[in-house]
């Protein structure tokens, strides 16, 4: 099980450049790169090539880009832009040799159809699908917990990668999505774990589900998310590849890089630890 993090996790105290010296620091394994904002940040002073040597010569590596965003149920001219987005970002795929990329489904309070939406989902899902398999990247749909979210279950989500039925389109099993919509251990349970491209880490506060936001996420082992039995059913089902921290608490932006960076290994690595021998994370 190797130790990666999302940008989201110091989004408003940190650069890229800094993320990469800090988590290479504390001996993290995989950076989730956010391409909406700390990519582009980055190459206003650097070049790709920059961060291609930089992955060459550290042990450090990139896990995914995050993310494409509001990819479903979108208009013409919408989904237009939304494709030479996406472009852009599997030619920043092929040169930084990342292999997956977040999809996000639309978040609108517009009431859309359960059946508009997996038919859109499906539809864009898998032509995404035909122009990712020339780079050999996979798409990861991250269902969002909350009730504005088009897809905003484990179930929902795992119910139109099915439908897709693409080797390289799976999920983002993220342990705050997961609590925050009231999805269940048997979805779990029922969930292929082939089809689980990135794990998220984290916890959150004791409030009702259904009215989670990001900015409730906690440390893991801060919360009140049952990260054991999660870790437990993951691990039964024969996953144990990485987990990658993603929180993005304002209370912890006020907090140095550095300290948010080596707060969370320790944390996690405790939650891990309760599940996972101290071989199975090297």
């Amino acid at each position: 099980m190797k130790l990666g993090m999302n940008q989201g996790t110091t989004l408003e105290n940190s650069t890229l450049e800094l993320d990469l010296q800090l988590l290479e620091k504390y001996g993290y394994d995989y950076i989730e790169i956010r391409s909406i904002d700390k990519l582009k940040e980055y190459l206003q002073s650097h070049t790709i090539q920059d961060l291609v040597d930089y992955f060459q010569t550290h042990h450090l590596k990139p896990l995914s880009l995050n993310a494409l965003v509001y990819f479903n149920n979108r208009t013409k001219e919408e989904y237009k832009a939304l494709l030479e987005e996406y472009k852009e970002m599997l030619e920043y795929a092929q040169m930084l040799n990342i292999d997956r990329i977040v999809v996000v489904p639309l978040v609108s309070e517009k009431k859309i159809e359960r059946g508009e939406i997996k038919q859109s989902c499906v539809k864009v899902l898998t032509e995404l699908s035909d122009l990712a398999n020339p780079y050999g990247v996979k798409l990861a749909l991250e269902f969002i917990g909350h009730p504005h979210a088009t897809v905003n279950t484990l179930s929902f989500a795992n119910e139109i990668v099915a439908a897709v039925n693409r080797e390289n389109v799976g999920i983002v099993f993220d342990t705050f999505q997961f609590y925050a919509m009231n999805s269940t251990m048997e979805d779990l349970k029922n969930t292929d774990f082939s089809k689980v491209f990135l794990f998220h880490i984290n916890d959150v506060e004791d409030f009702n589900p259904g009215i989670l936001l990001d900015e409730d996420r906690l440390y893991p082992g801060d919360g009140v998310i049952d990260l054991p039995s999660i870790l437990s059913i993951i691990k039964e089902k024969g996953f144990s590849d990485h987990a990658s921290i993603e929180l993005f608490r304002p209370e912890y932006y006020q907090l140095t890089a550095e300290e948010v960076v080596k707060t969370a290994k320790n944390k996690t690595l405790k939650v891990l630890n309760q599940v996972y021998s101290v071989e199975e994370i090297k």
